[in-house]
């Protein structure tokens, strides 16, 4: 197990968490803030046009973003299935979601024309991507890919 980067979602400060402090409750050095440990809670994590960039290059993981639109019928059918893949991929995988009515800036930089859109990444770089709702399996077969 390696040491962890987390950015404190409260001030954006960037946190390093030990290989062997993981099991402990962190907070953020610079504000106090509880800090969630991304990727090992099993969690879905929301991000923004503000922390897209610092998450992704805060690990060395592969990264699942989902671009969803909460009005999306397809978008809400694979909810259910991205909220799975964080459970089960926890520790191995951030798995990650961004609502593209609110926040346009980043996925006008990855041209997204419709959703859901399922971008693949890994040291900052984008390897694979599906639009549309897709089996969980095709994207468990995917994910294992950048493993």
């Amino acid at each position: 197990m390696s040491d962890t980067i987390v950015i404190c979602p409260s001030c954006g400060a960037k946190n390093r968490i030990p290989a062997d402090k993981q099991h402990l409750t962190p907070k953020c050095g610079r504000c106090g803030t509880p800090l969630a440990r991304t990727g090992q809670s099993g969690e879905v994590i929301e991000l923004g046009d503000h922390n897209f960039q610092q998450v992704l290059g805060s690990t060395t993981m592969p990264v699942l973003v989902d671009f969803y639109s909460p009005t999306c019928g397809p978008c809400k059918m694979l909810a259910p299935v991205i909220s799975a893949l964080a459970r089960q991929y926890a520790g191995r995988a951030l798995i990650c979601k961004m609502d593209t009515s609110r926040h346009q800036m980043t996925p006008a930089q990855f041209q997204i024309r419709g959703v859901p859109t399922l971008i693949f990444f890994k040291n900052g770089q984008v390897l694979d991507q599906v639009v549309g709702a897709v089996p969980a399996s095709e994207l468990e077969t995917r994910l294992n890919n950048l493993l």
